[in-house]
């Protein structure tokens, strides 16, 4: 059996050595297939285009796209495009997956004053690019109604160290109220596996996060302790990425799934192991 992942990145790459684990044969579609590790297969793709021919034997599709810039044209090409040229594929080739997973992301959502938000809650994108990709998620339902959603928050991981540089580089204590919500790559990865291969009966949408949405401020303080350091008493840039809301994984809990960083505590003290960093 094979699992077909268009858009074989960072992530997708990690999910398809767990999928290649569990015994599943595993093709990635990627730009550039020679960045994609064995035992993957890798081939030549962009899913903007038009796209090779899908295995006869192919049971779980995983769409895992990404813009190349933060514009509504990259988006609405790499998200919009590439799932309806991914089913398009699908269907030329008259391959009928079991599973269909397409990764999204919690920028689907608004902000929630600080509130609670999960799968049930209106969706209200901010910016333009949130919308095309709740668009995207709208057409691949449209097609495959049993198809799976998966909104991932905030990705952190190996490679991903964009707070663990800017508190190196002294950044300024934000101050109280900006929520993050956040998972760990490798939790991500999971999550897709599970969603595609144990959950018995997945609904069409799941929150990717983890246990605890939390203040960019307790995440910064913590790393700065980690780190050795303080952070800076400078101004702070008040930043409204990723809105102000707590999201919840109950639902994706519920499936059985476990985290393997349940918090950014014990996910970022992984990343630090593996960076080589001394910490306390």
């Amino acid at each position: 059996m094979t699992v077909l992942i268009a858009g074989c990145g960072d992530l997708g790459t990690e999910a398809g050595l767990r999928f290649a684990a569990a015994g599943f044969s595993v093709l990635g579609w990627r730009r550039s297939p020679e960045k994609i590790p064995a035992p993957l297969s890798g081939q030549r793709a962009d899913l903007t285009g038009e796209l090779p021919a899908v295995p006869a034997d192919t049971e779980i599709v995983v769409i895992s796209t990404a813009a190349r810039e933060r514009t509504e044209d990259a988006y609405r090409s790499a998200y919009v495009d590439g799932t309806a040229n991914v089913l398009a594929a699908l269907e030329r080739d008259g391959v009928r997956p079991r599973r269909i997973l397409f990764v999204s992301s919690t920028a689907v959502y608004g902000d929630a004053a600080g509130g609670w938000l999960d799968e049930d809650s209106p969706t209200a994108p901010a910016s333009v690019t949130g919308a095309v990709i709740r668009e995207a998620e709208d057409l691949l339902h449209s097609r495959r109604p049993d198809a799976v959603v998966l909104r991932l928050a905030g990705i952190y991981g190996p490679g991903r160290t964009r707070l663990i540089d800017q508190v190196r580089a002294g950044a300024p204590d934000p101050g109280p109220g900006q929520l993050t919500n956040r998972i760990h790559r490798d939790d991500a990865a999971a999550a897709i596996v599970h969603l595609t291969t144990v959950a018995a009966d997945p609904v069409p949408v799941y929150l990717g996060v983890d246990n605890e949405p939390v203040e960019q401020r307790e995440v910064l303080a913590f790393l700065a302790g980690e780190l050795g350091t303080e952070l800076s008493a400078g101004e702070p840039g008040r930043s409204t990425r990723g809105g102000n809301r707590r999201l919840s994984n109950a639902r994706l809990r519920s499936t059985g799934f476990e985290f393997t960083y349940p918090t950014f505590r014990e996910g970022y003290r992984a990343v630090l192991a593996g960076d080589g960093v001394r910490h306390g």
